[in-house]
């Protein structure tokens, strides 16, 4: 399995996942002190960390043969690396728009063209995005338009990919705890706990509460799966039933 944005957050929760279920994960990330904090929490698994940055073709395409030829296969795919980009589209710049669809849309399609190469019937790839791809709000370009693209690279490639036996999902989040949250509490200067309670108040997270990284990697270890054999070409909200879209 291989996963990018791997060595923090949520990511890094879904290797820890998928190491518990046996698999062998190759995951990569850019900054070296959470490679290896990573190396470090991964090391009882079959693991192989990189420093990647998925943003240069030529090495993400590089990872992707490595993990292949370091497991002999490849049975996954999590296009999981992103930063939330969100401000009103009249402020928004052209480098912002490039910076955000390169990171987000590009490194996504990239992945799956080289991936898909390795993948064989049974073979599953997932695209984390988020809610607003479903349902942008207002103030959130270019971070709506390039999870609404996810989307819909999602869409097409599961019908693309399906004839050959391959499932191409999104998990869509709204408000999951994850390492990008702890760094807005920090700036904040309130407890993370705290901070997690008064936002999903202010927000009206119908379960009164934010996501939990395991139950993102659960759900997502569920789409790697044969368990979810049937299941392709779905957006599947991972949000509290905070959006208001299905």
């Amino acid at each position: 399995m291989l996963v990018t944005g791997g060595t923090d957050g949520l990511g890094l929760a879904l290797a820890r996942r998928l190491i518990a279920e046996g698999a062998r994960v190759a995951v990569c990330g850019r900054d070296e002190r959470r490679l290896e904090a990573a190396r470090a929490d991964l090391a009882a698994g079959d693991v192989y960390v990189a420093q990647v940055d998925v943003t240069d073709g030529a090495a993400l395409d590089g990872f992707v043969d490595d993990t292949a030829e370091r497991f002999g296969r490849l049975d996954g795919i999590v296009s999981n690396a992103g930063r939330a980009s969100a401000v009103p589209v009249v402020e928004s710049t052209d480098e912002q728009w490039q910076s955000d669809f390169e990171l987000k849309v590009l490194a996504a399609a990239r992945l799956a063209r080289r991936g898909s190469a390795y993948l064989e019937r049974g073979g599953s790839i997932v695209n984390v995005l988020a809610i607003s791809a479903k349902a942008p709000d207002a103030n959130t370009t270019p971070t709506s338009a390039s999870r609404a693209a996810g989307l819909a690279l999602t869409k097409a490639l599961s019908r693309e990919l399906g004839p050959r036996g391959i499932r191409v999902n999104a998990v869509l989040i709204g408000l999951v705890a994850s390492g990008q949250w702890e760094r807005r509490a920090a700036a904040t200067g309130a407890k993370v706990t705290d901070f997690y309670e008064s936002t999903a108040h202010t927000a009206r997270v119908p379960l009164g509460r934010f996501g939990l990284a395991d139950e993102f990697a659960d759900l997502c270890a569920f789409l790697l799966s044969a368990r979810a054999s049937y299941v392709t070409g779905a957006g599947i909200n991972l949000d509290g039933g905070l959006s208001l879209v299905p």
